[in-house]
């Protein structure tokens, strides 16, 4: 770690999770992460409103914590970087409106992040710098993609995505057929493992010849399974949980890995990299160890901590972004819940010269010492 590199704060507000982290240059510094998920499990899933007014309570404590965990005062900070997309529109909108409102009483750089482009670069703070090319395979709650990435700070270019249910949203789903609560993947990857993964066929969807081969669709799956499921109960069989947690488990994390290397001998990339909440998933990581191995693909996955949504991998893209100069935001930054994954950030204009009055200067020199 150098003490010229970057160093820049980030902030992640896209759903439950209020994340806030500091690193320098490729080193993280602090990672502190307010989690809204057990007041959602009462309903079953997110609810917005909720995830927004939870961010607004933890957003000044989660970011002083980390400050604090770092040594540092928000003064020394070279720039300030937060998710602007995509994800739930009022969460978001509340991590854009801090990270403006430091930047500017700070007079500090501002960076609108891509969500899907810092769950690529947060692998820089456990494995080095990213391979150029960089090929990635994202899997969430909220996404299920295929990404080339010749440059994570400006040239992201997809080459799939889910076109219904993503690969985390079904497992959800399928936890709440099972009566196994939220969220549903780490509780079926601990059943999974008591399971069979063969007991049942399960269908691998988008998968044939005519298909296109690095989409994907988990909707058809997650039909089968439940209807397996209601068809036992209304036989009045016992349900073998295990064993459909396990397969059907299987049948996603089939489909995620195939199509992965499958991308990697296509385009001629040596290596993959695995990100989001479902890269956690410890049979995903067993499966496509396995299969990159066999197929001479060095396999890259963060550690399970960096995998789910956290203020890490905004910070770590945004000191990409301040290392490779390039053009901050404008604080005139707004939420895009449906900002393209092709936007790694959003540039400004032009930079802003922040002509402070009394007031303004009263609340800087208030804000941190």
């Amino acid at each position: 770690m150098a003490a010229d590199e970057p160093l820049v704060l980030g902030i992640e507000t896209s759903c439950d999770e209020t994340g806030v982290g500091i690193v320098r240059g490729t080193t993280l510094l602090a990672d502190a992460v307010a989690s809204s998920v057990d007041t959602h499990a009462r309903y079953g899933g997110v609810v917005p409103e909720i995830a927004s007014r939870a961010h607004l309570e933890a957003m000044v404590p989660t970011i002083e914590r980390a400050l604090k965990e770092a040594g540092i005062s928000a003064r020394d900070l070279d720039g300030i970087a937060v998710t602007s997309g995509p994800g739930l529109a009022g969460a978001l909108l509340v991590g854009v409106s801090a990270a403006k409102a430091y930047a500017y009483a700070l007079n500090k750089p501002l960076y609108g992040v891509n969500h899907l482009a810092s769950h690529i670069c947060v692998d820089q703070l456990e494995h080095g710098p990213l391979p150029e090319p960089t090929m990635a395979l994202l899997v969430s709650g909220g996404h299920s993609s295929l990404l080339l990435a010749p440059d994570i700070t400006s040239d992201v270019r997809p080459l799939g995505a889910t076109i219904d249910d993503a690969a985390g949203e079904a497992f959800d789903k399928i936890a709440r057929v099972l009566n196994l609560g939220f969220p549903g993947g780490p509780v079926i990857d601990r059943l999974a493992k008591e399971g069979d993964p063969k007991a049942i066929a399960f269908p691998r969807g988008l998968t044939g010849p005519r298909d296109a081969p690095y989409d994907f669709s988990f909707s058809g799956l997650k039909t089968s399974v439940a209807r397996w499921i209601e068809a036992k109960r209304a036989a009045g069989e016992e349900v073998p949980v295990r064993d459909v947690a396990a397969s059907f488990q299987e049948a996603v994390v089939d489909v995620l890995t195939r199509k992965a290397v499958r991308a990697c001998k296509d385009e001629g990339v040596d290596h993959l990299m695995i990100g989001g909440g479902v890269a956690a998933n410890s049979r995903l990581r067993a499966l496509a160890q396995e299969r990159c191995e066999r197929a001479g693909i060095r396999l890259r996955v963060p550690r399970p901590g960096l995998c789910t949504d956290n203020g890490a991998m905004v910070a770590a893209l945004g000191a990409e972004m301040v290392a490779r100069n390039r053009r901050p935001s404008d604080l005139e930054l707004s939420a895009d819940s449906s900002l393209p994954v092709t936007e790694p950030h959003v540039p400004g204009k032009h930079r802003h010269e922040h002509d402070h009055d009394h007031v303004h200067e009263i609340s800087k020199d208030n804000l941190y010492s």
